[in-house]
């Protein structure tokens, strides 16, 4: 009995792999190079062996609004409900978007206090030159971000940063692992 893998694939076989690596460049698997290279492999394909190469390094592909674009074993906030939304993408965006300007104010207020205290004078409050336009400009660019829905981008965006390198780092750890099996 012969090896599926040495089978002969049919057209219908090479159309269901062409529409798995679609669905994984429409989720941002693949980029368009990379989609336009495996899309001429599949067509060339004439083994099982073959077509299962090409989707050897992608995760089950799904339909994109059903996709869970983060590692098993990450926050669930970051996984998309079936209408594509992420929960909490507003918080988590305008903290990530405001984050650092508090500490930094923190910061030069706390310097501007010390040398008060070391003159022991009220000094002009030039901290405010800090916390004044990079405020406006966070103010400018949250309104903005809302009116856009850049919120939803941002954590879709995220998300493929999380799968990427989830899947980095099975590679590397799928390699390490034949590189001990190559020793043997």
């Amino acid at each position: 009995m012969d090896r599926r893998e040495d089978m002969r694939a049919a057209d219908s076989d090479r159309e269901a792999v062409a529409e798995q690596l679609r669905v994984a460049l429409g989720e941002g698997r693949l980029d368009l190079h990379e989609y336009d290279e495996r899309l001429q492999r599949v067509y060339l394909a004439k083994t099982y062996a073959d077509l299962d190469g090409l989707l050897s390094d992608l995760p089950g592909t799904i339909p994109a609004a059903e996709a869970q674009l983060v590692p098993i074993g990450e926050k669930a906030e970051l996984v998309a409900e079936p209408d594509g939304r992420y929960p909490h993408a507003t918080r988590r965006w305008l903290a990530d978007t405001w984050d650092g300007y508090g500490l930094t104010v923190g910061i030069v207020v706390g310097i501007w206090a010390v040398i008060c205290l070391m003159t022991q004078e009220l000094m002009y409050f030039w901290p405010g030159w800090v916390a004044g336009p990079w405020g406006a400009v966070l103010i400018a660019i949250t309104i903005s971000g809302l009116v856009t829905g850049e919120p939803q981008k941002w954590a879709a965006k995220e998300a493929r940063k999380r799968q990427a390198k989830a899947e980095k780092k099975a590679r590397k750890k799928a390699e390490k692992g034949s590189d001990f099996e190559d020793d043997d």
